[in-house]
C-alpha cells in the first residue's frame, strides 16, 4: 500500500510554505520585490484563490518571467538592444505557464 504524505504542521514548515516569504533572502522592500508580490497576487487571484502547491509554483514561474520581460521591454523602450530570442523564448514559455 502507497503511503500519504503528512502536511507538516505550520510550525514545522518553512517561511516560503507558510507563505510568509515569497523569495528568502530578498528584500521585500525592493522595486522589483514589490512588483513580484503584485503579479503573484494577481495571478492567485485569477486562479481563484488560495492554489495547489502545484499552481502557486507556476505562478511563481510566470511572475519571474513576467518580470523579466518588463525588465527586457524597458531596456528596448528607452533604446537598449535586446535579444529578440531570449526575449521570444521567454515570453513563449510565459504563454505556456499561463495557458494551463
Amino acid at each position: 500500500m502507497a503511503k500519504t504524505a503528512s502536511v507538516p504542521k505550520p510550525q514545522g514548515r518553512s517561511r516560503i510554505g507558510n507563505g510568509k516569504d515569497l523569495l528568502p533572502g530578498v528584500n521585500a522592500r525592493s522595486t522589483t520585490m514589490r512588483r513580484y508580490r503584485e503579479i503573484y497576487a494577481q495571478l492567485v487571484r485569477d486562479m481563484g484563490g488560495d492554489p495547489s502547491e502545484a499552481k502557486s509554483i507556476i505562478a511563481k514561474r510566470s511572475t519571474t518571467l513576467a518580470i523579466w520581460c518588463e525588465d527586457v521591454e524597458a531596456r528596448m523602450a528607452k533604446g537598449g538592444d535586446i535579444d529578440i530570442g531570449e526575449f521570444t523564448t521567454a515570453t513563449n514559455a510565459l504563454r505556456r505557464l499561463l495557458a494551463d
